[in-house]
């Protein structure tokens, strides 16, 4: 005669020491005469708005710095680099994430959001606005970047996001899959009910492994596609830049990071956690 055994109890020594939030509602319409989720949505607006002008900022200051009919002889050896560039997308998510994640939960990326919504972590009105916001903070942020360098950021490409020269479009787009793959397995364990409370002797800030996968995708991807792993960011260059391969390569940048966002939701929720979600129970003869 067989007997249901939770691998999640036997995991915990019998009783979980932990508790995972309820899932969201599929529909919420009581959420839209909530204050806090306006608030949330100004939130994830002015974070994609700061993300965009500071890393666009950079990646268009970089390539002046490196311009040798501007920056003269040395130029080859100024600016930040490749690795600088990373930097500066990683430590903004850290810094923003940081900053966001106790009002919106700091996603700032329509994959992240996707993922999350898969999960059930947030309502599909909730998803919604927070992508609409995304992009549209994204669209205001790289707006900043032409204001201020109307010049430079029409000679450099404007910071927009494309498959790279000697790359195929499949490449493109399995860098993109994979890329955001990472960062939101990345998400989804850094903010694992279970892993905080197992590791709770052990101080893990969820921001800094969430900017450090961003930082090390872009140093992957940078030459393949220039990383986009962020649909809003793609978009917000792609609007104001407004070139023909920055849109006729659009498609990749949201297609890719929402199918590795799902992969990444899937992964997590049925495997790495089936015992918690009711899915790992198994028969063991007494």
């Amino acid at each position: 005669m067989g007997k249901e055994v939770d691998v999640g109890a036997l995991e915990a020594g019998g009783a979980r020491d932990y508790s995972d939030p309820p899932p969201a509602p599929l529909v919420d319409v009581d959420e839209l005469g909530k204050w806090s989720l306006y608030r949330a949505v100004i939130a994830e607006f002015v974070a994609t708005l700061l993300f965009l002008y500071i890393t666009v900022s950079t990646v268009i200051g970089y390539k002046h710095q490196t311009d040798a009919s501007a920056s003269g002889p040395d130029a080859a050896r100024g600016g930040v680099g490749i690795l600088g560039i990373a930097w500066a997308f990683g430590g903004m998510i850290f810094v923003l994430v940081y900053c966001t994640a106790g009002i919106s939960g700091g996603h700032i990326n329509p994959a992240v959001t996707f993922g999350l919504f898969l999960a059930r972590r947030v309502s599909l009105v909730r998803a919604l606005l927070y992508m609409a916001a995304q992009c549209l903070g994204a669209v205001c942020g790289v707006g900043l970047v032409k204001g201020f360098q109307s010049g430079l950021y029409a000679r450099y490409g404007g910071g927009a996001n494309e498959v790279g020269a000697g790359y195929s479009v499949g490449t493109g787009l399995a860098a993109e899959i994979v890329g955001t793959f990472v960062l939101v397995y990345t998400v989804f364990s850094a903010t694992d009910s279970k892993r905080n409370a197992r590791d709770s002797h052990v101080p893990v800030l969820a921001p800094l492994p969430i900017g450090f996968a961003v930082f090390m995708v872009h140093l992957a991807t940078i030459p393949i596609t220039g990383t986009g792993i962020n649909p809003a960011r793609s978009l917000g260059a792609a609007v104001i830049y407004n070139g023909d391969k920055a849109w006729s390569d659009q498609w990749i940048f949201w297609v890719g990071p929402f199918i590795g966002a799902a992969i990444a939701a899937l992964y997590h929720q049925t495997i790495l956690r089936a015992s918690a979600r009711g899915y790992g129970s198994f028969r063991s003869n007494a």
